[in-house]
Parts: C-alpha cells; sequence; structure tokens
C-alpha cells in the first residue's frame, strides 16, 4: 500500500532529508527511491533528487517503495550469558541464531533464518545478558548508536567491593577510558551489591572496567532499556517484534536531542 503524507513544514525542504527526519527512511534510500521513480508530489513523479517540497504538498511514496521499507525487520530480543551480540568466533553462538519460530512471542513478518543479517544496536559482551536490539533498519540503527544518539541505555548490576559514596562518585563523573573522558552517567544503590546504571553513551565493556577503575567486581550485568524500549517480563532467550509505536519513539527522542542541541 502506497505512504502518502502532507507536509506541513513552514518553509520548504529537501524531500530525501524530510524523509529522513520523519523516520521514514535515511536521506541515502529516499535517494535511491526518487531515482528508481518511486516518490511523487501531488502526482508528479520527482525526477530530481535535490527537489523540495513545499508547505501544503502532499508526497507519496509508491507500493513498491513503501512495501520494499516495510520489510525491515527489527527485533527485541532478550540475550543470555554466553551468546555473542554479532560477528561470533570458533564455536560461540551468535544472537541471531537464536531468533526462530520456538522462541518468538507474538507474530513477526518473517523468521531469520541462516542468510539474515541483522546488526546489533548497541552490542553487550557475552558474560553480560537483557535487552538487545537486532535490526537491518539503518535510520533506526542512527538512532541508537550513531554519534548524534543521546539515547539512554539503563542496567541493573550486582556488584562484588565496597560501595562507598565517594565510589558513587567517581562511577558518576570523573572516570577515563583510553584516555577520553566518560560522559556523566547516573548511578544509584538498589541495595547491597546491587547498582542501577543510566548511561548515554557505549564504549566497549563500559560498566565493567568503570567497576574495575574504582575496585568493584561485576558479578551479574543485566540491561533493561535502550531509550523507550523496555525489556520487561520479556523471557530470556525469547525474541518480540518492535512495535511501530517504540520504533517511532527512538526517532522523535533522537531528533527532540539534535533539536535541543545549541
Amino acid at each position: 500500500m502506497a505512504w502518502t503524507r502532507r507536509y506541513e513544514g513552514e518553509e520548504p525542504q529537501r524531500v530525501n532529508r524530510w524523509l529522513a527526519q520523519a523516520g521514514v527512511c535515511s536521506r541515502r534510500e529516499a535517494e535511491a527511491l526518487i531515482g528508481r521513480g518511486l516518490v511523487s508530489i501531488d502526482g508528479a513523479v520527482v525526477e530530481d533528487v535535490g527537489r523540495k517540497i513545499e508547505p501544503g504538498q502532499t508526497l507519496t511514496l509508491s507500493d513498491e517503495a513503501a512495501g520494499e521499507l516495510a520489510s525491515a525487520l527489527s527485533v527485541v530480543f532478550h540475550k543470555p550469558v554466553n551468546v555473542v551480540s554479532s560477528q561470533p568466533e570458533a564455536g560461540q553462538v551468535p544472537a541471531v541464531r537464536l531468533l526462530t519460530r520456538a522462541t518468538l512471542v507474538g507474530e513477526s513478518p518473517r523468521i531469520p533464518d541462516a542468510t539474515t543479517s541483522l546488526a546489533p544496536l548497541g552490542r553487550l559482551d557475552m558474560d553480560s545478558r537483557g535487552l538487545l536490539i537486532l535490526s537491518d533498519d539503518g535510520v533506526l540503527a542512527k538512532a541508537v548508536i550513531g554519534p548524534e544518539s543521546e539515547l539512554e541505555k539503563e542496567y541493573r548490576v550486582r556488584v562484588s567491593g565496597a560501595v562507598s559514596e565517594a565510589v558513587i562518585g567517581k562511577l558518576r563523573h570523573g572516570l577515563e577510558l583510553d584516555g577520553r573522558k566518560l560522559k556523566r552517567a547516573r548511578v544509584d544503590v538498589l541495595g547491597p551489591g546491587r547498582l542501577r546504571f543510566v548511561l548515554k553513551e557505549g564504549r566497549n565493556r563500559q560498566i565493567r572496567r568503570m567497576c574495575e577503575l574504582v575496585g568493584l567486581g561485576v558479578v551479574d550485568l543485566l540491561r533493561v532499556r535502550i531509550g523507550p524500549v523496555r525489556l520487561g517480563d520479556l523471557s530470556e532467550g525469547r525474541w518480540r517484534v518492535l512495535t511501530a509505536a517504540e520504533r517511532s519513539a527512538m526517532l522523535s527522542g533522537m531528533r527532540t536531542t539534535r533539536e535541543e542541541t545549541p
């Protein structure tokens, strides 16, 4: 089914930029669709990739274009330990291979197979568990792990060692990894040996390395949220399709952050 939307902006805007900001597709994808004659404005096919849409005009993506964009698959997976997010070495199990019909919760437009390539949007190391989003949606990937992303990632962490106010203060701000200062983190004590981390970056094994710097050891690490998407009651080893509302909320979060940046 064709996709149609009226442009309500106050100033003319390039079609590819508007489609990207609306979360429909990336600029490059929009340019490719225009080049194939699959985009029209007020019934006339757009032939120039630099074409601007005027306030009040209606843009339509053909059935073929809408179908291609809708075929992108994004899933929410509860990754167990000893499963790698991607690029397994010999003997390791990649997360995408656990996305089977038997482990699916709800419905999915397609079931991944041996040829399916879904990238992790924010990896979890093999020793960690919890929320992992896997997707072949380039626009969503940019929102989650792109350089402008400010989406929060929330973790529940069990640690060994002495947790003092000084230790929590250092975890919140002031640590460096690989010669670069870390962004401020929200760190709260939930109970004896139990911490809550909320980060806006995803450096390699970041929480484990942060804890090592202050004399703590990580016993268990569970990611429970990425932006507006929560792990909820999804059982370990099970997966579900990311909803349209969740995707829209993640893209909206990215755009809001960009618009608020001075």
